[in-house]
């Protein structure tokens, strides 16, 4: 069993990039001969609206049923924007999990209407680590927009996810983006999947 949350708000893209993981870890299933490997989908969300809440829950395994992660059974939290990676992991990483977090901030509704106070990056951090989660930190949307567009700071982010021990590998990440972005948009979203890559794997290796 390998579980995976995307945690972000509405228009960052959080979406497409669990249908890209749940993708990957199909394709990689039927190009085994072992085909019992399942995957489900499912998503959960705040404000239907840009700037609500979306989380997407990514099961894979052999006996996987209802499509929503288990309190404190997260594998990895994939976090494109801080307090909703907080939220996200504070309720479904396990102990030792892995968090892959956007520093960039993009408020959710209920902080612009005053609901919500935003912590500290530093924080949110300090935070993760008080519950032993391994915590990787980096500006993947500065790192989007150095690609060519910040619309990529989705797949940054899955470049950095690919350094995890996963039921699939990168080139299947890789296979999957080229399927599902625009055409005109591939080679960006390459390179925003390799130097999200990069990054991680430097930032671990610190």
């Amino acid at each position: 069993m390998f579980n995976i949350i995307v945690a972000g708000v509405g228009g960052q893209g959080s979406i497409l990039a669990s249908h890209i993981i749940a993708d990957a870890a199909i394709r990689r299933a039927c190009e085994n001969s072992d085909h019992q490997l399942k995957v489900r989908l499912g998503e959960t969300f705040g404000a239907a609206m840009r700037g609500g809440a979306v989380a997407s829950h990514v099961k894979i395994g052999r006996d996987v049923y209802n499509p929503l992660i288990p309190e404190n059974r997260a594998d990895v939290i994939l976090g494109l924007e801080p307090l909703e990676t907080l939220r996200a992991g504070l309720r479904y990483i396990k102990p030792g999990g892995r968090v892959i977090m956007n520093i960039r901030k993009y408020e959710p509704v209920d902080v612009n209407t005053g609901k919500s106070d935003y912590p500290t990056v530093e924080k949110i951090v300090e935070a993760f680590d008080k519950i032993d989660s391994h915590v990787t930190a980096f500006d993947a949307t500065g790192l989007a927009v150095e690609c060519g567009t910040f619309k990529s700071m989705n797949v940054v982010m899955l470049g950095a996810l690919a350094n995890c021990s996963l039921p699939f590998s990168a080139e299947d990440l890789e296979g999957i983006i080229k399927q599902r972005v625009p055409e005109k948009t591939i080679s960006i979203n390459l390179r925003a999947f390799q130097e999200g890559f990069k990054k991680a794997r430097q930032l671990w290796e610190d």
